[in-house]
């Protein structure tokens, strides 16, 4: 598929430098707004409990946006859809900024979720297009980069700014950066579109997919203070369900889907995406209950700064585990190399769920880099399977699946455990037990919830993700796996051809061939 491109003398220093600032600052933000949640609540009087949709929020708008934003993108140019994120991510760090209600704040979020969808998904494409061959994986190994470090420095720069500046001092930064990206995109990138792309936008199916999320989390939030069983509940669930058998009526129908239905005849892609979702889902819902629970004074009582250095050895280990993924899962084989990822990291969960009112810090270090180690050991993996299972010309849909996954697993995974948390912390407080107690309580209960869904990802190694092809464990592959955590970047596995085909056996129905 080729592209139009507006053809300029302007070199590709521009474009590499806007996406990857760019990308950096949005993953940054996101991951330090976790540690930000106790100090707003403070200044604000928003409950922690309510201000989790500023997480969750963030989450299902970025699910809703992000392969929409792409094909606008294709249709009307990536660097004005680029530019349009980048403005709303000003204008939505402007508007926290300035938020006097935790309201605001909320719907400042919301906006800013669907800006990051955005600057990622048009980001990488404006990168894809400007450059080739080598320097094409050398750019893209750059942006893999940019989002791993920004994930993880963004809780220690969160953590800094409350104590210097104030919490809104990460969104003023934030917002100055973005702008002059802006700036900066409008003087060196060129303009490119996909002349081959379908004018019709499935805005529907963007809309359907908001519906089928926002009633789900909200029934979730909620079940605690209304019961699962509750009217109000019910309803919610119910809507979700009749959206979400909506949303797959009209992918069956619109000329250019949002999700093309029959990629889910792929068992291996499917494993994967799961798998994927698992992953973000977990490790979103651990940085979330940690940040809550290291800065409580009824537990450890640690400052913004202190919670954020406290959560480094969870980002930092999964980065640095990640780059030699792609060498193990060549040697060992990708499902061996998952499935031992999702042991290790339900290990560190089955820890966490043990944990009382006497754990200090140094407690909980072994199974956060437990938990660390694992995420880095299956994520990437599981993002190379998703792209190396379908043939070359759906490696890019492969690639929005599993990217929505990510957003889908966090809002859900940090919702759940945000209510478990609560309502087994207030449950306790009831009966009579201590603030540190009951704290100690709800987040052992919760860590059993990620247990669950990381023994599934065990489950899905085992059965579902069959053989592909492995990574050749070069330098892009080890960039794709630092950021698979955060976006699916194609590895070697994807662009390289298919081996013979073995004849004395029958494919599964949708399955790549190994």
């Amino acid at each position: 598929m080729s592209d139009v491109v507006v053809r300029s003398s302007r070199g590709t220093g521009g474009v590499l430098a806007a996406t990857c600032i760019s990308t950096l600052v949005v993953n940054a933000n996101t991951s330090a707004v976790s540690i930000l949640l106790p100090a707003i609540s403070e200044d604000t009087g928003m409950s922690l409990d309510t201000l989790q949709w500023a997480v969750t929020g963030y989450s299902l708008v970025g699910a809703a946006v992000i392969i929409t934003s792409g094909s606008l993108g294709d249709v009307f140019g990536r660097k004005r859809i680029f530019q349009l994120g980048l403005l709303l991510f000003v204008a939505s760090c402007v508007m926290i900024a300035l938020a006097g209600s935790g309201e605001m704040v909320i719907a400042g979020r919301l906006v800013q979720g669907a800006s990051g969808a955005t600057i990622l998904a048009c980001g990488l494409s404006l990168l894809s297009v400007a450059t080739t061959g080598d320097a094409n994986l050398r750019a893209v190994s750059l942006w893999g980069a940019a989002a791993a470090v920004g994930a993880a420095a963004g809780p220690l720069l969160g953590g800094v700014l409350v104590d210097v500046t104030g919490w809104q001092g990460l969104f003023w930064i934030d917002a100055g950066v973005a702008a002059l990206c802006v700036l900066l995109t409008y003087v060196t990138v060129s303009e490119s579109r996909d002349p081959h792309a379908p004018r019709s936008i499935d805005y529907a199916g963007t809309v359907l997919i908001a519906m089928t999320l926002m009633p789900l989390i909200l029934g979730v939030s909620k079940s605690g203070d209304w019961g699962w069983f509750s009217t109000e509940t019910i309803v919610c669930f119910g809507i979700a369900i009749v959206a979400g058998f909506g949303f797959v009526a009209v992918e069956r129908r619109v000329a250019a889907p949002l999700l093309d239905l029959g990629l889910l005849r792929n068992r291996i892609l499917v494993g994967a995406t799961i798998a994927i979702l698992i992953g973000a889902g977990t490790i979103n819902a651990l940085m979330y209950l940690l940040s809550l629970y290291f800065q409580d004074p009824a537990s450890l009582g640690f400052s913004p700064l202190e919670a954020g250095l406290a959560t480094l050895p969870a980002t930092a280990g999964l980065v640095l585990v990640a780059p030699m993924v792609p060498r193990l899962a060549k040697k060992f084989g990708g499902r061996q190399v998952i499935g031992v990822g999702f042991v290790m990291t339900t290990a560190g969960f089955v820890a966490i769920g043990l944990a009382d009112a006497s754990w200090v810090y140094a407690t909980f270090l072994l199974p956060l880099v437990a938990i660390a180690m694992g995420m880095g050991l299956s994520n990437g993996p599981s993002s190379s399977a998703a792209t190396a299972a379908v043939p070359a010309e759906q490696v890019g849909e492969a690639s929005g699946v599993s990217n929505m996954a990510r957003y889908v697993g966090a809002a859900v995974a940090t919702a759940l455990a945000a209510t478990v948390y609560g309502s087994v912390t207030a449950n306790q407080r009831a009966d009579g037990a201590s603030d540190s107690e009951a704290l100690a309580s709800g987040l052992a209960a919760a860590s059993w919830v990620m247990v669950v869904f990381s023994a599934l990802g065990i489950l899905l190694a085992l059965v579902a993700i069959r053989r592909f092809r492995a990574a050749q464990g070069t330098v892009q592959d080890a960039a794709a796996s630092a950021a698979a955590h955060l976006h699916t970047l194609p590895t070697t596995a994807a662009s390289a051809p298919a081996p013979p085909r073995d004849r004395s056996r029958v494919d599964p129905p949708g399955g790549a061939s190994p």
